[in-house]
């Protein structure tokens, strides 16, 4: 499936039909496979567990309709299937065992909560006959998961299978998308059973409301410096292009949410930045001048709002918000209207409106300077300046070029110095989970081959899932991955400076050579100290067709785009770090040319 595909104006058509197993009777491990089929889930990435071994066994059945991928850590596998959710719209679904498996998987489900992302995750569970007998490896799944999904359930009888993941992906996709987590009990899957596969439901998107959509015109007709934000997902290409040719054609200045980059063109006249973590101070200064604001797919959280205090929460600034989910509008901010909407339809009828002669023309070329002035390039110190690497890797990606990225301070060098075209997409975990960039980028790279995809990492974010490079390599995929080196937590290294200035507690690290970890496997590894080396290695590990990894030895000192380490701590010195961590990697041969 190619990738423009999975980004249409609706999902693709799924052909499956409800059917009696032709052979009789089934087990339930093959007829949750079959159900699988039946609702247009096509990939599955799993660690296998003994609790749901006659899973294992139905989905060796669905083996031409369905991919199995098999990773390493049920965090990587439950992040694989959560960045496959956020570029198509559509959920994949991971499978973990019980007890520790679960544990292991629930931070791809908090990504998927906060994040808005469909998602099934299927937990093996014990034989329901032995239920709260503190069995091996016994857990409550509903009470472990319910704050983390959108709905938490069980399957003990194998004729309901058809029913319960037919409900699960409506769940999943409705409203506002998110995960849904469904235990499978050992016995169950075992039980033969007949019953009906069960296909999608057609279900109408919510239209906005005639009368909304007049009000929110002309509340724009009477403002002289509006802002729109973009956040969201299940966004289509359609929907982006119908909201893309609306905001141009009214000239309204855009913005999007915290690593909602793949929602609008950078390069457009209209493109303001970003509001999230490390936005431009600049943008933030005047978002707060705003005297109209268009929330349409953003539920102005935490980092879109700077800690809820961009907007007064009683409505000081007029806010049109516009979401799929009724309880998500007024949640912290009054708006002066709300529309309930699926995304795409309200874009569509957005374009189709007479366009508003804009009193802001101004404005808006005023907020595009800002952002264009944020691109510049400082003259950082040290050999490798990464905002000219970010500049240069910009012109070096492919139009249709995919973007993973994990959390940390390094994060906010792609967006300040890189505007991401239309056909390219940025996706990063907006509850800041660590670990997520690099089994997001080989998800993304399983799901669609045909696409580059490049992965940005910090060295303590590698670390955690870094060995899910095993699975690119299983199955043959060659994701590029940039590890951006400064040997610390950045981010919590950067609080700590603030607040106890050189006093360094538990925030150093000793990393490996990271291009040898790479080749260990097989792959391409390059080293890259000084900005002029940056593009030649990633020609070269582009051009290698292997899985690639990067490493950016970055200044420890630049510890922000804004500020330096020595920033922070007001020019003080710091004190010395308790051990040298430079001199374990300075023994790579210099003579093997990268």
């Amino acid at each position: 499936m190619a990738l423009a595909k999975a980004r249409g104006a609706k999902a693709p058509a799924r052909t499956a039909s409800p059917r009696n197993a032709a052979g009789g009777p089934r087990t339930g491990g093959r007829v949750l496979a079959d159900a699988l089929v039946a609702q247009g889930i096509d990939h599955v990435f799993a660690v296998p567990g003994e609790s749901y071994l006659d899973v294992l066994d139905g989905l060796y059945g669905v083996a031409n309709r369905l991919k199995l991928v098999t990773c390493r850590f049920e965090a990587g596998a439950v992040n694989m299937a959560e960045a496959y959710g956020k570029l198509t719209g559509r959920p994949a679904a991971a499978f973990v065992t019980r007890g520790p498996g679960a544990c292991h998987g629930a931070i791809g489900v908090h990504v998927a909560f906060q994040d808005s992302t469909p998602l099934l995750l299927f937990v093996g569970q014990i034989p329901f006959e032995e239920t709260d007998r503190d069995s091996f490896q016994e857990v409550d799944y509903r009470r472990m998961f319910q704050p983390l999904a959108k709905w938490v359930t069980q399957i003990d009888d194998a004729a309901r299978i058809p029913e319960i993941v037919a409900h699960a992906v409506d769940v999943a996709t409705s409203g506002r998308p998110g995960p849904v987590v469904i235990a499978i009990s050992e016995e169950m899957q075992k039980k033969l059973v007949e019953v009906r596969d069960v296909g999608p439901a057609e279900v109408s998107a919510p239209f906005p409301d005639p009368a909304a959509l007049a009000r929110m015109q002309a509340l724009l007709a009477k403002a002289k410096k509006p802002l729109a934000v973009l956040g969201g997902s299940r966004w289509s290409e359609q929907g982006r292009a119908d909201i893309r040719d609306w905001l141009v054609a009214n000239d309204i200045p855009v913005a999007v949410g915290f690593r909602r980059q793949a929602l609008y063109d950078g390069t457009l006249d209209n493109y303001a930045g970003d509001l999230g973590v490390g936005s431009d101070p600049a943008l933030v200064a005047r978002a707060r001048e705003a005297d109209l604001i268009l929330a349409i797919g953003t539920r102005l959280g935490e980092p879109v709002s700077q800690g809820y205090t961009l907007f007064e929460t009683a409505g000081g600034t007029p806010i049109v918000h516009v979401y799929p989910d009724a309880a998500e509008i007024g949640r912290v901010f009054r708006p002066a209207l709300g529309i309930v909407s699926d995304l795409n339809v309200f874009a569509a009828a957005a374009k189709a409106l007479p366009a508003v002669k804009p009193a802001w023309r101004e404005w808006t070329r005023e907020l595009r300077a800002l952002r264009m002035a944020g691109r510049e390039v400082p003259a950082y110190p040290g050999a490798l300046n990464l905002a000219q690497v970010m500049r240069e890797l910009e012109g070096l990606l492919a139009p249709d070029a995919i973007l993973t990225c994990d959390a940390g301070n390094f994060a906010t060098w792609p967006p300040r110095f890189m505007n991401f075209s239309d056909g390219q997409r940025f996706i990063g975990p907006t509850n800041g989970a660590m670990g997520y960039g690099v089994p997001a980028a080989i998800g993304a790279k399983i799901a669609f081959p045909g696409q580059q995809v490049v992965c940005f990492v910090g060295d303590g974010g590698f670390l955690m899932t870094g060995q899910e490079l095993a699975t690119a390599f299983h199955h043959g995929v060659a994701p590029v991955v940039l590890v951006f080196n400064n040997q610390m937590y950045g981010t919590i290294r950067m609080y700590q400076e603030r607040t106890y200035p050189g006093r360094v507690s538990g925030t150093a690290l000793t990393n490996p050579d990271f291009a040898r970890f790479i080749e260990a496997f097989g792959g391409h590894g390059e080293v890259v100290e000084e900005t002029a080396q940056f593009a030649p290695a990633f020609q070269r590990a582009v051009a290698s067709g292997k899985p690639a990894v990067i490493e950016l030895r970055v200044n420890p000192e630049q510890i922000t785009t804004r500020a330096t380490l020595t920033d922070l701590r007001g020019g003080k010195p710091a004190k010395p770090p308790a051990a040298p961590k430079r001199k374990a990697q300075a023994a790579r041969p210099p003579a093997k040319k990268r």
